[in-house]
């Protein structure tokens, strides 16, 4: 009962990370309506408040997958762009674009929070190795649905091509079902591949 006291998640980032989803998601909801929510890393914002109020080691680990490389890419896209004016990955460019409200832009920045409130989380509950795939089914969820419910000029979770811009080699459906094979293999194993390493490291010392 000790060592689960001990590994218990303060309050305050539960506190913080409440009032955060308080002024971000009706904001989102208001400048870019409800579909934007299917995006995985903006679900990621749901699903990581209720992973530090239950304290869901599972949960937080499949939210780690989904957000350590995708906001550690976004974050160079992003500051590179800021230096030199380009874009080496892309997907970012809203972030300098005026007819994108101020508003969202920065709170877009949400971005470089997330890893570190996932990261530092799953330090103290630990990381779940059946992660990968408990969020591959969620991703093989979402992005299919993305496909048939959203507006196709909005390329919600480039399910249309891929770094936000659209596709026309492929057929539609042939590139949907790559895109659900790449997801996992290109941005969550080799998440679950460090945390493995880091887990075996951390048992050892």
């Amino acid at each position: 009962m000790a060592r689960m006291h001990e590994r218990r998640l303060p309050w305050w980032p539960k506190w913080l990370f409440s009032l955060w989803i308080l002024c971000w998601a009706p904001t989102y909801v208001v400048l870019l309506g409800p579909q934007n929510f299917l995006w995985l890393c903006n679900l990621a914002n749901f699903l990581i408040l209720v992973a530090l109020w239950t304290e869901s080691r599972r949960l937080m680990s499949m939210q780690l997958l989904a957000v350590l490389l995708v906001g550690t890419l976004w974050a160079v896209d992003v500051g590179t762009a800021l230096v030199t004016g380009w874009h080496p990955i892309g997907g970012t460019e809203y972030m300098f674009d005026p007819d994108h409200p101020a508003v969202t832009r920065a709170l877009s920045l949400y971005h470089l929070i997330l890893p570190i409130v996932a990261s530092l989380s799953v330090w103290r509950l630990g990381f779940d190795r059946r992660a990968i795939l408990w969020q591959t089914g969620l991703t093989w969820l979402i992005v299919p649905l993305s496909y048939a419910i959203t507006d196709p000029e909005r390329n919600i979770n480039w399910v249309h091509g891929p770094f936000g811009q659209p596709q026309e080699s492929l057929d539609p459906l042939v590139y949907l079902v790559g895109l659900m094979v790449a997801w996992p293999l290109a941005v969550y194993l080799p998440v679950q591949l460090l945390m493995i390493c880091l887990q075996r490291w951390r048992s050892i010392s």
